[in-house]
């Protein structure tokens, strides 16, 4: 036994060495429930993906849909994104006789998500027909209005479930799993459902995004099952619930929340503008293939799960999240710089280097603010915290997004018809204004968030007293 124990302990250290996130897991939320918990963000990110990328080309190209009308349809569940405020706040105060206060917004978000996606297809199906575009029309809102609502109640209810479940020291931990969680589900549902539908035909459509809304309803009732526990203050009517005005201005009136969240929405702008130009830019003006440009995508994922290991070792270290949030800022605005000179220099290279650098910088700037969000979650409103966090992140990017390429096509334009001079006649030069438009909200965010890092140490004390590092994160 004497020799026993040493040898149980040597591996224990291991366990806790090499198993991804076996450190984030507590006594009161262990590793495979955990894991489990997780699951709603792989759900999360397969919508993501089929939203905001598979449709978007198959809508285009295959159905030939027009491009104003499929950038409006995909913008609607942005239009949603403010309300996960009261989404947050209703999971804080609801009363449920079944005594859950997180439970039925997840389960309601996910019947809403599954519903959004059943109907999808044939939505779609109808809205390339003439004879059926109204009818298609009206159903494809309501197809994408239903994904959308699904999707910020799930992921809104899901993010204050793992707040309440996990201890305070380890919600930074927690936080890079479910982000993990989140990109390993939108790489997976990009890889998969664009090899299946590499031979594109209707009834395959039907197929993938029907699997996906069974799928997505299997992974979310998995998540939840038995996680919440049941408490009699939730079903009880005397429990006070005030109302979402008066817990909202008690929310912003703790010091510098406004300021975070001013910050929040910057940043969240600044990174967000060249989604939908990156590609392109890689195409049109470095000449690069199909192939090429989408490995931008890995590469910037690559790079976001680098920013994530960052994270984890200098939390080790006892950083602030919002100085990590500041590291984050000014790697962006270095990628950014890399990017804008890939085509003057015609290095491919160079812009690899830059989405790389893109990637690292929103691993940063996004762990190191929802961690300062979940730190002003006090007496059960987590819900409010993160449904602030996510709105305003959630707004400001589908902001950014629609700008960024309006921006592009008319100085684009203007520039090629040598209204800018013949210096600059040329595509990239509407491309190269957005990337300054967006180095530019980095150095605002950049002096909107200087003065809150360092002002409060309670969760860089909390990650001095328990170890974060590399193991939270897959090897």
């Amino acid at each position: 036994m004497n020799r026993g124990a040493p040898l149980a302990a040597r591996w224990s250290r291991v366990a806790l060495t090499w198993l991804p996130f076996a450190d984030a897991a507590s006594d009161e939320l262990r590793l495979p429930r955990l894991l489990r918990l997780s699951l709603f963000q792989v759900s999360v990110g397969m919508t993501m993906v089929l939203l905001n990328g598979t449709l978007n080309r198959v809508m285009i190209v295959e159905l030939g849909t027009p491009a104003w009308l499929v950038a409006g349809l995909i913008a609607l569940p942005l239009l949603l994104a403010p309300f996960r405020v009261a989404i947050g706040h209703r999971s804080d105060t609801h009363r449920s006789v079944l005594g859950w206060r997180r439970v039925p917004y997840i389960w309601f978000g996910t019947l809403m998500q599954f519903g959004g996606l059943a109907i999808m297809p044939f939505a779609l199906l109808l809205l390339g027909r003439p004879e059926t575009f109204s009818l298609g029309l009206a159903a494809s809102v309501l197809a994408f209005l239903l994904a959308g609502a699904g999707l910020h109640t799930t992921q809104t209810a899901g993010l204050a479930l793992a707040s309440d479940l996990a201890p305070a020291d380890r919600r930074p931990r927690v936080v890079a799993l479910l982000y993990v969680m989140l990109l390993a589900g939108m790489m997976l549902a990009a890889l998969v459902i664009g090899a299946i539908l590499t031979d594109f035909t209707p009834t395959r459509l039907v197929q993938v995004i029907q699997g996906a809304a069974v799928l997505a309803l299997f992974l979310n009732i998995a998540a939840l099952w038995k996680q919440e526990t049941r408490s009699a203050a939730v079903a009880s009517r005397d429990t006070p619930r005030p109302p979402l005005a008066e817990v909202w201005s008690a929310f912003t009136a703790q010091r510098d929340t406004r300021r975070l969240l001013i910050a929040i929405g910057l940043g969240a702008a600044a990174f967000a503008m060249q989604d939908a130009l990156l590609e392109p830019y890689g195409g049109e003006v470095l000449g690069l293939t199909v192939g090429a440009t989408t490995g931008l995508t890995g590469a910037w994922a690559l790079g976001t799960l680098a920013g994530f290991a960052l994270t984890a070792r200098r939390m080790n270290q006892g950083a602030d999240p919002l100085r990590m949030a500041g590291y984050g800022i000014t790697a962006g605005i270095a990628a950014f710089m890399l990017v804008i000179f890939a085509a003057p220099f015609d290095v491919p290279g160079m812009l690899a280097a830059g989405a790389i650098g893109i990637g690292f910088g929103v691993g940063l700037f996004s762990v190191g603010t929802l961690v300062a969000a979940m730190a002003l979650a006090s007496n059960g409103t987590s819900g409010i915290a993160l449904g602030a966090w996510g709105a305003v992140q959630a707004s400001c990017a589908g902001l950014a997004i629609a700008i960024g390429g309006v921006l592009r096509d008319l100085i684009s334009s203007f520039a090629v018809a040598d209204g800018l001079g013949a210096a600059v006649a040329d595509r990239a030069t509407g491309y190269a204004t957005v990337y300054m438009i967006e180095i530019a909200l980095l150095l605002v965010t950049l002096v909107v968030i200087g003065p809150l890092v360092g002002r409060d140490r309670s969760n860089a004390d909390h990650m001095q007293q328990s170890r974060f590092g590399l193991t939270e994160f897959p090897t």
